[in-house]
């Protein structure tokens, strides 16, 4: 699998709630940083932040692209059950087939249309 495509995997296990699928796609000293979460490890992202798809009525890779031989950019648009939508970026960097780090960058809301 390309880095793209284990970033992909990785964004469907997520809304999938796989988690099996998603402790596979994460490197054992995974960080996760976003303007909520300073660097927190696998098992707090694990906790925290992956069950946080059922808020999403949608979610949608928008682009995916390499920037190098180990990062990833990801824009993504999501919508949440109230309605509201809002696009992200996230940097992921990929090493022996798993996620070792991502930083999420958040974007704000946008109106429909």
């Amino acid at each position: 699998m390309s880095h793209v495509d284990v970033v992909r995997a990785a964004f469907e296990a997520y809304l999938a709630q796989d988690r099996t699928a998603m402790d596979r796609l994460l490197a054992e000293d995974y960080v996760f940083t976003s303007p909520q979460d300073d660097h927190i490890r696998k098992a707090a992202f694990l906790e925290v932040c992956f069950p946080t798809a059922d808020r999403l009525r949608r979610q949608v890779i928008l682009d995916a692209v390499p920037l190098d031989d180990e990062q990833v950019c990801v824009r993504y648009e999501y919508e949440l059950k109230t309605g509201e939508r809002h696009r992200n970026v996230e940097v992921t960097t990929v090493r022996g087939g798993r996620l070792t780090e991502t930083q999420v960058y958040f974007g704000g809301r946008f109106p429909q249309g």
